[in-house]
């Protein structure tokens, strides 16, 4: 699933490609992940209208046009953005195409069909639940070690599960809470609140750390993740735990081991994670 660095990545490498364009048109391949409103009212919410920014926030990606509603994307597992020049091969996931008055066209691709699509007026980020409740998300001025410890204190549930928790930290998911606690070296099941001064000291650090490295390497890539350009990240080969079972740790040489820890699939290292 692409996570905040990914999304990020795919935001960076289409914006001033987009910025100023025209959506003249689109093909809608598979109407139900047009999530809001129904088929007709996205498309006269977004058709003739251009482009002004493109941001995000969390996991998501929200294109602002110039009557002030926005489009916004839910990449989920497999779903992927592409900008695409004429003539080009297109991807052959193909779900959704909106058509530039240059003559390139943005492409939603999604392999197994489970992002969403929205086209929101003003005022309507509360028609998705995860985009109205999400919390700061790493590297952000909201995001501090006061506001981490004031939620850690109270929290009775195991660590990698309230660092996926969208409320309390945006932007994280299963690769980067593994990796997290790996470099804060923090066994996966421990309560929140049992953690240490220093424990979430060095666990807000590594939220910040992991999520700037995935930035800066293009992001993670195993199976679907591309860029806007079609692009793999290199992430993964910089990766602590994360898809690493069997394979000894890079600090101590124990042998990764995987758990699963509220439903998901959990790595760590059982020598430096206490």
């Amino acid at each position: 699933m692409p996570e905040l660095p990914e999304v990020e990545i795919i935001r960076r490498s289409l914006v001033d490609k987009l910025k100023n364009r025209q959506i003249i048109n689109t093909k809608i391949d598979l109407p139900r992940l047009i999530k809001w409103p129904n088929l007709t009212g996205f498309q006269s919410r977004v058709i003739g209208r251009s482009i002004v920014d493109m941001t995000r926030q969390g996991k998501y990606l929200l294109i602002a046009l110039d009557n002030g509603n926005l489009i916004v994307f839910h990449l989920r597992m497999t779903g992927r953005l592409r900008y695409l020049d004429s003539g080009t091969s297109g991807d052959p996931y193909t779900r959704i195409v909106f058509q530039l008055d240059n003559g390139a066209i943005l492409v939603y691709a999604d392999t197994r069909t489970l992002g969403t699509v929205y086209a929101l007026l003003p005022g309507e980020a509360w028609r998705i639940s995860g985009l109205s409740t999400m919390g700061p998300e790493p590297l952000s001025a909201e995001f501090t070690i006061v506001y981490l410890t004031s939620l850690l204190e109270k929290s009775r549930g195991k660590i990698k599960s309230f660092l996926l928790n969208q409320k309390y930290i945006g932007g994280l998911g299963n690769i980067y809470a593994d990796e997290c606690l790996a470099l804060a070296k923090i066994y996966p099941e421990r309560i929140g609140a049992s953690l240490t001064s220093a424990e979430i000291t060095a666990l807000y650090g590594a939220i910040n750390q992991v999520i700037t490295d995935g930035i800066r390497d293009g992001g993670t890539t195993f199976r679907d993740y591309r860029d806007g350009n079609g692009e793999k990240g290199h992430h993964q080969e910089h990766l602590l735990v994360y898809g690493r079972t069997g394979k000894p740790c890079h600090n101590c040489n124990a042998l990764i081991q995987k758990i699963e820890v509220g439903g998901r699939g959990t790595h760590f290292c059982p020598q430096c994670q206490k």
